[in-house]
């Protein structure tokens, strides 16, 4: 094939969101390769149930081997016909002689080409998602168990909210990564299957034996062999978009918490290969976090674009099935990249364990005050311990007391705690709950799940 004078990513941006393999996988050439191995397929499938002469099927399968195509100039011929699978067709017919041009695309439609193709390249870019996918866990495994007990102070709604540890944070992101990999590989492995019904979906060219046609055709292409064609039930493709969505989320998610926890008022991690300024000497970006987030934003409008297409009319629908075709190819760049991205970002992490203790401690104490209010509550109720010790917050909120000394001279903290139960409830390392069990039992889970991996 004579390559196309274009990548399917961006020669100038395109290495900044796209993985090269997936890229490889999914690009013009790619694509055109997989529609003509279900050309073959088709031909072949044909001819071993005994509906194709087998010498005709084996002078269109070397015609379409060693066909020559500009890739350029057939999509330019696609414009008449709507789909590049009709003059495709016409170049495989005219490498044949007259006994096997009959045979050629036998019993199929274009939409059987196309979203077989489409197919066949996301199960061989898929592949290379999950792998980044399993790479950047087990990073994550490792920093959960090196950092099980490191301890650091947990946020919500952006604001400091109570002790946990880097390696809780880290299982976190952990599980998250092997939910996204066990999905994407279960959707690869079981939904992406073969297209095969003709014009309406009868295969009636093959008459009795369109079922065994079918069959052989997926088993010829190492895909799943679907119960019956799937023109305009698109659920296969929502499942794979679904996936994409789900990886690309995940990797934003671990990817905002870093660009956080590196900003320079907070410092807790920093990556290896951090980017500089035009204009700062100072600036120490993180560039591969940043990346991860600004390509994961594309993901939600492509799985939206795929969901929005499923609605096709009838047997076959009128546009909706094309629009798929380039936000499908899209957003598995777009997963690819992040991921890729993601597993190249957690790679260079470096964790500040003293950043981490000092900002838990800069609080003067303040974090535990849920700790001495339940364990106050015991003694004086909830509500009223809840209302002590929120007062004896906005006091050395407010004042040159720390929290620590203002809760020893509050006469209502003292006559539920003494000074050995409130040294006790202000000590982070005792109000962890199972924050070190769950890293065991999430770095427990991933290694037993790598273990069983094919």
């Amino acid at each position: 094939m004579k390559p196309s004078s274009s990548r399917f990513s961006s020669a100038l941006t395109g290495p900044l969101f796209a993985a090269a393999a997936v890229d490889a996988a999914i690009d013009d050439e790619a694509f055109l390769r997989a529609m003509v191995d279900a050309e073959i397929a088709l031909v072949s499938a044909a001819a071993e149930v005994g509906v194709v002469p087998s010498e005709a099927a084996a002078v269109i399968a070397a015609a379409c081997e060693s066909l020559e195509i500009d890739i350029d100039a057939l999509g330019h011929d696609a414009e008449a016909a709507g789909s590049p699978v009709v003059p495709l067709v016409r170049l495989i017919s005219d490498a044949v002689g007259d006994d096997a041009k009959p045979w050629v695309h036998y019993g199929a439609t274009s939409q059987d080409i196309i979203d077989t193709a489409l197919m066949l390249i996301s199960k061989r870019s898929g592949a290379v998602v999950v792998a980044a996918l399993e790479a950047a866990a087990d990073t994550c495994a490792s920093l959960a168990a090196e950092h099980r007990d490191t301890a650091m102070a947990a946020r919500t709604l952006g604001q400091q909210a109570a002790p946990t540890t880097f390696g809780r944070k880290a299982a976190g992101w952990l599980v998250g990564l092997d939910e996204a990999a066990d999905r994407l590989a279960a959707v690869c492995e079981h939904r992406l299957a073969a297209q095969l019904g003709g014009p309406v979906g009868t295969l009636a060219a093959f008459g009795a034996d369109g079922d065994a046609v079918g069959s052989a055709y997926a088993a010829h292409l190492g895909l799943q062999s679907a119960p019956l064609p799937w023109h305009t039930d698109r659920q296969r493709v929502l499942d794979l978009a679904a996936a994409l969505g789900e990886a690309a989320a995940t990797a934003a998610k671990i990817a905002t918490d870093i660009v956080l926890m590196a900003q320079t008022e907070v410092g807790e991690v920093g990556l290896a290969a951090a980017g500089g300024s035009s204009s700062m000497p100072h600036k120490h970006n993180p560039v591969d976090a940043i990346l991860v987030i600004a390509g994961a934003a594309r993901a939600p409008g492509l799985v939206a674009t795929l969901f929005a297409a499923a609605t096709p009319e009838h047997e076959r629908g009128t546009g909706a099935w094309h629009s798929e075709w380039e936000p499908w190819r899209e957003l598995l760049s777009v997963a690819g990249g992040v991921c890729s991205r993601t597993a190249t970002m957690l790679g260079g992490l470096q964790v500040n364990s003293v950043r981490m203790q000092g900002n838990l401690d800069a609080t003067g104490g303040l974090l535990m005050a849920e700790s001495v209010a339940v364990r106050l509550a015991a003694t004086i109720g909830r509500s009223t311990a809840h209302d002590v010790v929120g007062r004896c917050v906005k006091t050395a909120a407010t004042s040159a007391q720390s929290f620590a000394e203002v809760l020893a001279s509050d006469p209502d903290v003292t006559a539920g705690l003494d000074s050995a139960a409130l040294a006790a409830a202000l000590d982070p390392a005792a109000w962890l709950g199972i924050a070190t069990s769950q890293v065991d039992r999430a770095v427990a889970a991933h290694r037993d799940r790598r273990r069983r991996s094919p």
